[in-house]
């Protein structure tokens, strides 16, 4: 037997929660082409890192599409718990990911203050 879970509002919010999930998506690939052309990272896929230095655009597309069509999945299986805690998951990934770009985004202008 299936759980199914929600209501309207509860879709409402979650509904948020996956655009979210999405905006954050992009800003991390956007950010890790940055550091990974200036020299400061690597890209920790292997598969992906071989793509950003073949071709930046095509990584931050594949990156957006693979993520998009996951919180598509996850959106149509909404009423079913694993599917939420999936959502949730993918989120709270995404957000560390933000997270700790904009904190070595902090440590290298501190560096550059006191260079």
């Amino acid at each position: 037997m299936k759980l199914k879970i929600g209501t309207p509002e509860h879709f409402k919010w979650l509904k948020g929660i996956v655009a979210t999930t999405i905006i954050l998506n992009v800003i991390d690939g956007i950010l890790t082409i940055m550091w990974v052309f200036s020299g400061r990272a690597t890209e920790a896929n292997p598969l992906m890192s071989q793509l950003i230095e073949a071709n930046p655009v095509l990584f931050i597309s594949v990156k957006m599409a693979l993520v998009f069509l996951g919180t598509i999945l996850l959106w149509r299986l909404r009423q079913r718990a694993l599917a939420v805690i999936g959502i949730f998951v993918a989120f709270m990934v995404y957000y560390a990911v933000l997270i700790y770009h904009l904190s070595e985004m902090n440590l290298h202008l501190i560096g550059r203050l006191f260079d």
